[in-house]
């Protein structure tokens, strides 16, 4: 999942990179709002599925800056900032932000802001990949993990071979399949999942990731961050195998 992080102090920025990239983000960062706008261009690598963007930028004002996103696509905007009056947060919203943060905040509660902002919409399509190259998240998930998910049947298809689950199972792996690489954390899991915040369901938790694993038979697939959570791991894009090359041009004429 790409995130656009626009944040003008370097030092809250770096260490809000950092967890993010931990989490399995990749995040770009941009220090202006005029840069954050310049990044919005189409580079081939996919659209970005968030934006944080706080509103104290040297350049222009955030308030602006997320009016021109909303002009130029419909990708998420989450509003991180230390303006906590009720006019601000009304504006904000008014101008479509989808959420409003204010610092300091608890990581773990921007995190779910994040997945909850990402999961509402539906990923914006880069205009620079033509449509007949653009492949949904379930499309890659099936040619590269062979895992189908038929959300109406409620079932689960490895190569073909359709895989038994409880119905706990099924929102367990569907959850991780909406993000393929990104860290979802236990809480977050226990949260949607289970409907609950009691700590003694970590123990189950672990018990039906163990389950799933045994019966989708590809252990690789559900990877455990230790004190974090857990995601859905994709096998590499294979690559195109190089054209053996062809005899050389034989030996040239002889002195004459």
């Amino acid at each position: 999942m790409r995130l656009l992080l626009v944040e003008d102090d370097d030092h809250v920025a770096a260490a809000l990179v950092t967890v993010l990239t931990k989490h399995g983000f990749e995040v770009r960062h941009a220090r202006t709002g005029n840069e954050a706008l310049d990044a919005l261009v189409p580079d081939g690598r996919g659209p970005y599925r968030v934006v944080l963007l706080d509103l104290g930028l040297p350049d222009r004002d955030g308030f602006d800056v997320c009016g021109q996103i909303r002009h130029r696509g419909g990708i998420p905007v989450i509003m991180v900032t230390a303006r906590s009056d009720i006019n601000s947060r009304i504006h904000g919203l008014n101008l479509g932000a989808d959420d409003y943060v204010v610092k300091p905040y608890d990581m773990g509660e921007l995190l779910a802001r994040i997945h909850a902002v990402a999961r509402r919409g539906v990923a914006p399509a880069d205009p620079g990949v033509p449509p007949a190259e653009r492949e949904t998240t379930a499309a890659r998930l099936s040619r590269l993990s062979g895992l189908v998910l038929d959300a109406d049947a409620r079932r689960a298809l490895v190569h073909g071979r359709p895989v038994a689950l409880t119905r706990k199972e099924y929102d367990l792996l569907g959850l991780l399949a909406q993000s393929p690489g990104v860290v979802i954390r236990r809480e977050q899991i226990i949260s949607e999942v289970w409907r609950s915040s009691w700590e003694g369901t970590a123990r189950t938790l672990e018990v039906h990731v163990a389950s799933l694993r045994q019966k989708l038979a590809v252990p690789s697939l559900i990877e455990t961050v230790r004190g974090i959570g857990y995601r859905l791991v994709l096998p590499p894009e294979p690559t195109e195998r190089a054209e053996p090359a062809g005899p050389g041009p034989g030996p040239g004429p002889g002195p004459g």
